[in-house]
């Protein structure tokens, strides 16, 4: 009887998206108030732009490293073919 182990390779890709995610949390939010404490500048539509893309990317990134998390420790193996 095998024993499921957790794949290290996914698991790694997971937290390595879990950290982006990380990163991409406090950018957002920093950025979304620096074009709003500039507002009457003519980079104050772009800013907000790129800031709320970047607050939307991580919680994707969140919700995908999350899943590629649970998948490294309860997907089954692709290498072995059921018969």
């Amino acid at each position: 009887m095998d024993t499921k182990r957790t794949n290290k390779d996914v698991l790694i890709k997971g937290l390595k998206k879990m950290g982006l995610s990380l990163l991409c949390m406090f950018l957002g939010p920093t950025l979304i108030y620096v074009a709003f404490s500039n507002q009457e500048k003519p980079l104050y539509i772009p800013i907000l732009i790129v800031a709320i893309l970047i607050c939307v990317l991580a919680v994707y990134l969140a919700f995908n490293g999350l899943k590629t998390i649970m998948d490294s420790m309860f997907d089954k193996p692709s290498s072995k073919k059921a018969s």
